[in-house]
């Protein structure tokens, strides 16, 4: 049965939630910071304050190895003054900040109180009840510079998330960075605000993520500017098909991320995932366009119209659709339309269902002297019913794997037909409703598909998958499911 039609309707962007420290950059570029201590934790927080340009005045009798090794090789900016002698309170007077690494309770609490009493920003190494700020992992690309807090919480955690960031960022992002700041008031000088200056820097920002340095453009400022200039702006933005994967963010690219954070308007379908959409630029409009079988929907007719209206308008439009754009999404008619209207459209792929399926079973679609090849096939025509024109014959071969998708209400039918072109009922089979994010599961034969969808939750989306690859998805693989799903796997 055809469902009613619905408009796009705009969805809120998820409000900020609660921020354990607010993460603040400290100016320190030739401010006087005081350090307290001669010991390796001590030695580390004078490099990070001399690094920063702060004149370091270094209070201790005795000091390690490391600072010894700090003081002889110099600061990488600031300054770097040992005084060997204890602390005391007028040490902190015109201090921008004091930090300190003090074992004894006793002694941490009179320095705090000396520091409240000089009104100096103030931090006791691992003793957070004596701070007014934190220090946290820092990855460099200075100017770009990123800091990572876990509230204190788990240290080692936030050095982990450093290390997986640093993999993200090419080191010469730091020469984009700084040829940035210097071409900033130029920039402002000859280009209006809005699209045009807006474009320029979204261009700029493409260049620098490529991993080359500026200095293979020449190394030149005019060069950039060149370059970006060779692509004009004109009144059109453009459409991006992003594909949205099965629902995990993490298993988002890099190149959809990076579209979603450019987006201004974000046209979704209901099977996109909360986590994805958080990943979006926070100022950009997001409507959700309700592509979803068997529930009423968009017409594809009304969603063409107004990603063309809004790129016509200048604005960079995002569809954003689950799985893979190119597979059953319909991508092919929205991109004749859209370049029939002139307006420019590119396309950022994703997982499909089928391939996080095949992941999540720690199945091999292709499995060496099993399958020879594998099939992604729609079980759902228009009508509601299986395709009348697939060929089922093809589809019977014992050596192909088939994935089925938006076949939840037509597993049985499809069942039935592979039967009667002379598949065996043993055929194995899966079938899996919200792939990638942990819902219910079923495994057993062909012959049993048809009753296993009829007990599924049919609000759910699912993928089935039909061969011999799946043989070796038995009991063990299905332990950790909802108790629902190894109801219906008993009853089957």
């Amino acid at each position: 049965m055809l469902q009613p039609l619905r408009k796009p309707s705009e969805a809120e962007p998820g409000r900020l939630g609660r921020l354990a420290k607010l993460p603040v950059f400290f100016d320190l570029r030739g401010k006087r910071a005081v350090l307290i201590g001669g010991s390796p934790g001590a030695a580390w927080k004078a490099e990070l304050l001399s690094a920063a340009g702060a004149h370091v005045d270094v209070y201790a009798t005795e000091i390690c190895a490391e600072m010894e090794a700090l003081l002889a090789r110099g600061a990488a900016d600031g300054r770097l003054t040992l005084h060997r002698r204890s602390w005391t309170p007028e040490i902190l007077n015109d201090a921008a900040l004091a930090v300190a690494d003090l074992e004894e309770e006793g002694e941490a609490e009179a320095f705090a109180s000396a520091a409240r009493r000089s009104g100096v920003p103030m931090n006791v190494v691992d003793k957070p009840g004596y701070c007014d700020f934190q220090f946290g992992s820092v990855v460099n690309r200075s100017p770009v510079v990123i800091g990572i807090s876990t509230d204190g919480a788990a240290p080692i955690l936030g050095q982990a998330i450093r290390r997986r960031i640093e993999t993200l960022l090419h080191p010469s992002l730091s020469s984009w960075a700084a040829l940035a700041k210097a071409m900033r008031e130029r920039i402002m000088e000859q280009l209006p605000p809005g699209l045009s200056r807006r474009a320029f820097w979204e261009r700029f920002a493409d260049l620098a993520f490529q991993g080359r340095p500026p200095e293979a453009m020449e190394s030149s400022a005019d060069a950039v500017l060149r370059h970006i200039a060779a692509r004009p702006v004109g009144a059109v933005g453009r459409v991006t098909l992003v594909g949205a994967g099965p629902g995990d963010a993490e298993l988002l690219t890099l190149k959809a991320v990076r579209a979603l954070q450019g987006a201004d308007v974000i046209l979704f379908d209901d099977l996109v995932s909360e986590d994805v959409l958080e990943l979006a630029r926070r100022e950009a409009k997001r409507l959700m366009v309700g592509k979803r079988g068997g529930r009423s929907s968009c017409a594809q007719e009304d969603i063409n119209d107004l990603m063309t209206r809004l790129a016509l308008q200048g604005k960079h439009v995002v569809r954003l659709k689950s799985g893979d754009p190119m597979i059953f999404g319909r991508a092919g008619e929205e991109i004749e339309y859209l370049e029939c209207a002139g307006v420019p459209v590119d396309v950022v792929p994703g997982i499909t269902a089928g391939i996080a399926l095949a992941s999540a079973l720690g199945v091999s679609l292709t499995h060496r002297e099993i399958a020879q090849s594998v099939r992604f096939v729609t079980g759902c025509a228009k009508t509601g019913r299986i395709p009348d024109n697939l060929d089922w014959r093809g589809l019977a071969d014992p050596l192909t794997t088939t994935i089925f998708y938006m076949a939840g209400g037509t597993a049985g039918a499809i069942a039935a037909r592979l039967m009667e072109e002379g598949f065996s009922p043993e055929t194995p089979a899966v079938m899996v409703s919200n792939v990638s994010r942990g819902d219910e599961r079923w495994a057993g034969s062909i012959s049993d598909l048809g009753e296993a969808s009829d007990r599924r939750d049919p609000s759910k989306p699912v993928i089935i998958g039909i061969g011999r690859v799946f043989g070796r998805v038995g009991q063990s693989s299905l332990r950790c499911v909802p108790a629902s799903a190894q109801r219906l796997l008993a009853e089957a």
